[in-house]
């Protein structure tokens, strides 16, 4: 895969080897260190708006989850290898190498459900914790955007049907997900960074992790969720949830949800869709910068 133009200069790269193979991130600034996960159809390249900023203040490290942007897609079947408490167990491999073992995490869309993970198995590697919309089980939270919750369904399907049909027109299928998430319906929140998102996209070895990605969330990572629940487990730093005023319902606020899984936990809805620090950056900087400093 070739480099897509850089849109982020300050950011020094790093490979970094884990059990998954070989995870790609970038870091820049000091401070207390502090760690982004991107979410479906995106790559670290998800916090491009907001990342310089908040590296003023912390040391930022953006990583690529595996299977995704220029992280290594490990072979997988079930979901096996693609379980949030593997792609966790990534996350805690990177932070050391580059020389933290006790970080802040913000965390959105699938990156949020492996901070959760990581929360929840490793509570004292987490200073604080911003999970940006998502529920903790989606079930009874409302139907959000009707849209994701169906290719979300669709790639948790048997393979190889949904890899099969997404490599008929991957780059269409990526498209449709960023457009049908973003509240203006458009492409337009995500233009700079389209050519870096298509590109590490449209490989089958990919297709499949996003797909294994998904069948794990349906499968071994609900499975975990449902068993910290009945034994009352819960996050024990302080929480940030942020969400789409668009997609998730008033009643009952997802912070009202977010309760019953945390013990110190504050949030507020972001007027946009689901790609919060790419449809309203400025809002998420503050809301982000008043919660970790």
């Amino acid at each position: 895969m070739s480099a897509p133009s850089d849109l982020l200069p300050a950011f020094a790269s790093h490979w970094i080897d884990t059990d998954a193979g070989r995870i790609f991130a970038r870091s820049a600034g000091s401070g207390e260190p502090l760690l982004l996960l991107h979410g479906f159809g995106e790559t670290h390249l998800a916090w491009r708006k907001i990342a310089p900023r908040l590296a003023q203040r912390f040391r930022v490290v953006l990583m690529d989850l595996r299977g995704y942007g220029w992280s290594d897609a490990p072979e997988s079947e079930n979901g096996a290898a693609f379980t949030k408490r593997a792609m966790a167990g990534d996350a805690v491999k990177v932070m050391e190498a580059l020389g933290a073992i006790q970080f802040a995490l913000v965390g959105h869309d699938r990156g949020a459900r492996v901070g959760l993970r990581l929360a929840l198995d490793h509570p004292g590697r987490v200073r604080k914790l911003a999970l940006l919309d998502i529920a903790p089980l989606e079930e009874g939270i409302g139907d959000g955007n009707l849209a994701r919750v169906g290719r979300a369904k669709f790639m948790s399907f048997e393979a190889p049907r949904p890899e099969t049909l997404i490599a008929q027109d991957a780059q269409g299928f990526l498209f449709d997900a960023l457009r049908s998430g973003a509240k203006s319906g458009t492409l337009d929140p995500f233009t700079e960074a389209l050519d870096a998102y298509a590109q590490a996209f449209d490989e089958p070895r990919r297709i499949h992790a996003f797909c294994e990605d998904y069948r794990a969330g349906e499968g071994a990572d609900k499975e975990a969720l449902l068993a910290d629940k009945a034994a009352g487990k819960k996050l024990i730093m302080p929480t940030l949830a942020l969400w789409s005023a668009v997609h998730f319902p008033e009643n009952p606020s997802l912070l009202e949800v977010w309760r019953d899984w945390a013990e110190n936990v504050s949030g507020e809805a972001i007027d946009c869709g689901h790609y919060l620090a790419e449809e309203a950056p400025d809002a998420v900087l503050a809301a982000l910068e008043a919660f970790l400093s």
